[in-house]
């Protein structure tokens, strides 16, 4: 499966990152207390737009010009591939170029093709934008068998009406064939900066630094079995997209949006996990050591290995509809059957593929990667303050 392969790329660090080691270090002004008052001011206002927050009091180093929020659509490519993620539009150079990215809480970089010979898909064109620079620099990322290489750049970059000058990128000249299947140019990366290739703070960073968002934080809705209505809006919370209140679970390390994954509640018995989380927009299903996943399908009735997937995939009967949850951070958090039931093991089986997937203990040591499986029963946020953290609310696909 092509996720996987990919997977063990996007998270062959991991380890380290998540032992402290290997890091670059965050700009000091992603802990001005400042984001805290902005953060709070944010949910106690009662309109869904977010759009009369205060500035509350932050240091002028963090906050200085006028703010605002910002929403994007996204399209989930249903139709075509499971393994695309949720992508959008994103505006480059001085003319505000519309490309489409994938919106990534599970990587650091931004990168799009620039003068590149064998990109199929739509490219940047630098030489129309007076901002563009290219500072020759190396850059490369890889996805498995796939990459994307070329040079570190910066220019503009803006989403709506928010924009950051002098945003560093890859500027990509060579990617591998199968990234011209796909319907996106390039990728957004939504996780900390500490972890990013280019060693330079992300899009949404530096709109916080700039004071180009009211609110430090950016949140998301995936819609379930449509390809557009999914969105995500930088700096706002949209509570139309949720069905109840927030959650807050602590990061518990500023590289992915890490939290503790405390264990699962399968048919009303627990899985004890004691790992860490990366919540990952990025990533379709969900992923935990081959141990952990044998233990949590030993409590579904008439489990077995799935016929027709590689290692890892488990089947279960189709007429049965187990419950599962997750404990992350102290709180539970329910998988929905429709997102867990991933469909028929082969034409004509009674069997359903499951969703948690079991990789290599040794790879997966320490570590549990919830895609948008879950995300679609959850609205999410994830926001600098406080310490950092992740919210969920119950998703307005759970009233539908």
């Amino acid at each position: 499966m092509a996720e996987i392969e990919a997977l063990r790329l996007k998270y062959q660090n991991a380890l380290n990152f998540l032992a402290g080691k290997d890091l670059v270090a965050l700009p000091d002004a992603l802990s001005d207390p400042g984001l805290d008052a902005l953060s709070d001011a944010a949910f106690t206002d009662t309109t869904s737009d977010l759009s009369g927050f205060a500035q509350a009091n932050m240091s002028s180093s963090v906050m200085n010009a006028a703010v605002q929020s910002a929403t994007d659509p996204l399209t989930d490519e249903i139709q075509r591939n499971s393994n695309i993620p949720f992508y959008g539009p994103l505006g480059f150079g001085k003319k505000s170029q519309q490309l489409s990215v994938a919106f990534d809480t599970g990587g650091a970089d931004l990168w799009i093709p620039v003068g590149c010979g064998d990109c199929g898909n739509p490219q940047y064109n630098a030489a129309a934008s007076s901002t563009y620079r290219n500072t020759m620099n190396v850059f490369k990322v890889n996805y498995g068998s796939s990459y994307a290489k070329g040079t570190l750049a910066y220019d503009t970059i803006g989403m709506g009406g928010l924009k950051v000058n002098n945003q560093y990128f890859g500027a990509v000249t060579d990617v591998s064939s199968n990234f011209n299947a796909d319907p996106i140019s390039g990728c957004l990366g939504l996780g900390f900066s500490s972890i990013a290739t280019s060693g330079k703070p992300t899009f949404f960073e530096n709109l916080i630094m700039q004071g180009k968002v009211e609110a430090p934080f950016f949140s998301v809705h995936l819609t379930r079995g449509k390809a557009s209505g999914s969105k995500i809006t930088l700096g706002g919370y949209d509570m139309s997209k949720a069905v109840g209140p927030l959650t807050w679970v602590p990061v518990i390390s500023k590289t992915y949006w890490t939290v503790h994954f405390d264990g699962a509640v399968v048919e009303g018995n627990y899985v004890s996990g004691d790992l860490d989380a990366a919540i990952d927009t990025g990533t379709t299903l969900i992923y935990v050591s081959q141990a952990i996943a044998s233990l949590i399908y030993a409590n579904i009735p008439g489990t077995g290995p799935a016929t027709n997937y590689d290692s890892g995939f488990f089947s279960f009967p189709c007429d049965s509809n187990p419950t599962i949850s997750f404990s992350l951070g102290g709180h539970d958090f329910g998988l929905s059957i429709q997102d867990f039931k991933l469909g028929q093991d082969g034409y004509g089986s009674k069997n359903c593929v499951g969703g948690i997937i079991g990789l290599d203990d040794a790879f997966m040591e320490g570590i549990v990667i919830i895609g948008t499986e879950f995300l679609k029963s959850w609205y999410s946020v994830y926001d600098y303050s406080h310490g950092a953290r992740v919210g969920f609310a119950p998703s307005i696909n759970n009233a539908q």
